[in-house]
């Protein structure tokens, strides 16, 4: 009896937590006297452990014991304990984030290729004794990469299925089970499993969590649902997803209520429950709306804390042409519901989306201009011509779903027009494997009160090669700034109700990036990584101080 991947601690608050485990065979979990039974999917054991009764702003060490057998902290780890950090009394909240990380060896070829791991180097940092450790970690997407696995999946997955080789999809992930060596590959590094099992874990999917240009477009929907290895491939996916990712997401009081759980735990031959949870990833990819990735979290002093959207802009879509969202009706009603709608005053707001709102001024027209013209604006040609370039360029965030953007600017305007107004809205987001600041402004009311900035960081651990570095820096100038929003309005797009400037940044090296929130100010640490003396750290980049 072993633990196959985990602890991974998730949700916590004042006096609960939720810690996930996967195990080699079916058993009971314990963890601070509190048990939970394995289920089991597709031949692999899970549970998911609710711990209740913790002291407010307390730091509890936790072992793992499986059928009364201890089976973590390993005896020999470097980094410590385990611990379940409850939140601070003072309500001071601490969040990092990033996206991006692919798995390569921590040699010389792999540093070379893919430079260090700043979630190692932030494990690492945390190890040595920072008491400035984070309350929250938010992966903000491409926790695994599907379409472009390392090259020990690889091997995997060639000596698996060579008779595959020749297909399209021959070394890419095909259905559950080569999933769950993605997770294998990407969780068991021993700084970053320790990292997993001591700070608690907020989760997004993005596109390599499936496939390159997911959901990018109707033609390419319609392209990618007609292959012959699609059905397993979303299958596999969404299932994994809900199983390793979206399920720990969830409060104690969520779970109670989510159906796909309570079959987990209550249907009896692991035959049912496999094609329960298949079948609902199957329907997750075929109605959007019967399912629900966004979430939201409360972080820090009830009355004065945070709250944390979470939301899905790549599942929920709508790509309809003339109607496309990012975000669809029945998600967006979702979002107001837990922003604007709110029961009680928001302090500070964090929106969470893998895609940033906020680009470069330009990147944001040339995406503008593409939808405009992929949607008819030039004629039947220029359709042809949008849709080959979003599709190679990746213009696909939400700058190219004016709609949903303007659903955006409102949703801010009628948060700051309220009679107690957030101090902050900050959208955190990754995908774009550079890191930048964003500074914006509505332009429909004025909002003293409330500053709004776009925090983008990635990767953590991906970089990207120089011609695209200077593609975005190229983008981000005031020359082609200029002309691109000349282009979006020769195709009739029309300016947004919001203005924004990259005040710092791009960088595009590894990294990390922590929001700390205290009182009414808010704090932005950007860190990137390096290698010293064989040792990966993080080195201090940029302090940005939000006053009330």
């Amino acid at each position: 009896m072993q633990l196959k991947l985990g602890p991974l601690l998730r949700y916590v608050d004042e006096t609960r937590a939720t810690v996930w485990v996967e195990t080699t065979d079916a058993c009971e979990v314990e963890i601070l006297g509190y048990r939970a039974k394995t289920w089991s999917v597709h031949g692999h054991h899970y549970a998911l452990v609710l711990i209740e009764g913790l002291r407010p702003a307390t730091e509890t060490p936790y072992e793992v014991h499986l059928d009364g057998n201890q089976v973590w902290p390993p005896a020999d780890s470097p980094y410590g304990p385990s611990l379940i950090r409850t939140p601070r009394a003072d309500g001071t909240f601490r969040l990092t984030f990033g996206s991006c990380r692919r798995s390569a060896p921590f040699d010389e070829q792999g540093f070379k290729d893919f430079g260090p791991d700043a979630l190692v180097a932030l494990a690492e940092r945390m190890a040595g004794g920072d008491d400035e450790r984070p309350d929250a970690l938010l992966l903000l997407g491409d926790q695994v990469y599907a379409d472009d696995p390392s090259g020990a999946v690889l091997e995997k997955l060639r000596e698996a299925h060579g008779g595959r080789q020749g297909s399209e999809v021959a070394d890419e992930i095909g259905n559950f089970e080569e999933y769950t060596w993605l997770y294998d590959d990407a969780w068991l590094t021993p700084a970053v499993r320790w990292l997993f099992s001591t700070v608690p874990l907020c989760m997004l999917l993005d596109d390599h969590d499936l496939r390159d240009d997911w959901n990018t477009s109707l033609t390419w929907r319609r392209w990618v649902t007609s292959q012959p290895w699609w059905h397993d491939r979303v299958v596999g996916a969404y299932a994994s997803y809900w199983v390793y990712q979206h399920l720990g997401n969830l409060s104690p009081e969520q779970l109670e209520r989510d159906p796909t759980y309570a079959a987990m735990r209550h249907l009896d031959d692991e035959d049912e429950r496999s094609s329960y949870l298949d079948a609902f990833a199957w329907e997750a990819d075929e109605d959007p709306a019967s399912t629900r990735w966004s979430f939201y979290r409360d972080f820090g002093a009830r009355s004065r804390g945070v709250r944390l959207v979470a939301i899905d802009s790549r599942c929920s879509r709508h790509l309809e042409p003339g109607d496309r969202a990012m975000v669809d009706a029945h998600e967006w009603e979702w979002v107001r519901r837990h922003t604007v709608d709110a029961t009680q005053p928001i302090h500070h707001l964090m929106v969470a989306s893998t895609l940033p709102i906020l680009l470069a001024p330009g990147l944001h027209h040339l995406e503008g201009w593409d939808e405009a013209i992929s949607s008819g604006a030039w004629g039947s040609r220029g359709k042809r011509l949008g849709e080959k370039i979003r599709q190679g360029m990746d213009l696909e965030h939400w700058a190219s779903f004016r709609k949903s953007f303007d659903d955006v600017t409102d949703l801010f305007t009628d948060l700051v027009k309220a009679d107690e107004p957030p101090n902050s809205i900050l959208m955190l987001s990754g995908d774009v494997h550079c890191s930048y600041l964003a500074e914006a402004e509505l332009r429909t009311t004025d909002h003293p009160r409330t500053a709004i900035r776009q925090l983008t960081m990635s990767p953590f651990r991906n970089p990207v090669g120089w011609h695209i570095r200077l593609a975005n820096k190229l983008l981000d100038s005031r020359g082609m700034t200029k002309f691109l929003h000349t282009l979006a309005r020769s195709a009739k797009v029309r300016d947004v109700a919001a203005t924004w400037r990259t005040a710092y940044g791009p960088w595009f090296d590894n990294g990390v990036m922590t929001v700390t929130v205290d009182g009414d100010d808010v704090a932005v640490d950007v860190d990137h990584a390096t290698v010293a003396q064989g040792r990966q750290v993080l080195n201090p980049t940029l302090r940005y101080e939000i006053k009330a």
